[in-house]
């Protein structure tokens, strides 16, 4: 907001926005869910990108808060869902979501998948996307890696492969609030703990909170100092 603006940005105590920008939010969903509402947003979007529905096979990339995500909105719009992962934690806490289909990277994936999604920051995966993805399928890319991350684009070619990238949550937010309010995506198991602003060094350090939960997404209220965990 204080980029283009000239007003202060989000940092600052008050932030004055422009009507047009804001979205209202149902008593169903609080500010917990709201401050989800970002990353939901990606994920819808991403989902959607896949153009999956009843009957197709979907991996995700990534068993992090967008890849979670991202499968949750795929599961509801009935897709079959698998999650491909690094860590045997991460991939436990999948199966708590519901989902079934969890794989490591080591395993070999011989199914046929309709589309790929890349939620990861690995340099990596997104030519193994591209790898995995049937012909004609779809790759969807919302993860990005710490440096430039390349594809073989002869191989994206020649599979007549769709990919589409994935950056702003702000067109997919109104329909991610309503998903968010009838439940139709759940969420709030994500969160593994609450930190006032005296917890945020030691998070963006790597420091879990002690005793966080086992979801991806650590939330800061400023207006706490005391640390809350899931249930």
């Amino acid at each position: 907001m204080g980029v283009r603006t000239g007003r202060p940005g989000a940092l600052a105590e008050q932030l004055a926005v422009p009507v047009g920008l804001l979205h209202a939010l149902p008593d169903s969903v609080d500010p917990a869910l709201g401050a989800l509402l970002e990353p939901g947003g990606n994920a819808l979007r991403a989902a959607r990108a896949t153009e999956a529905g009843s009957g197709d096979r979907v991996l995700v990339l990534g068993p992090g808060t967008i890849g979670l995500l991202v499968a949750m909105f795929l599961r509801a719009a009935g897709a079959e869902v698998h999650l491909l992962g690094n860590t045997d934690s991460s991939l436990a806490f999948a199966r708590t979501l519901g989902f079934a289909h969890v794989w490591r990277e080591d395993e070999v994936l011989d199914l046929p998948f309709d589309a790929v999604v890349d939620a990861s920051n690995a340099l990596r995966l997104p030519a193994l996307a591209l790898d995995l993805v049937e012909p004609a399928g779809r790759v969807v890319y919302i993860g990005l890696a710490g440096e430039p991350s390349r594809i073989d684009t002869r191989t994206l070619a020649l599979k007549d492969v769709t990919a589409v990238g994935i950056l702003s949550a702000s067109p997919g937010l109104e329909a991610t609030i309503k998903a968010y309010a009838d439940r139709t995506v759940a969420p709030r198991p994500l969160i593994a703990a609450t930190v006032g602003l005296d917890g945020v060094g030691p998070v963006l350090a790597g420091r879990r909170p002690a005793d966080a939960g086992p979801g991806p997404k650590i939330h800061v209220n400023p207006r706490s100092s005391a640390v809350r965990t899931a249930s």
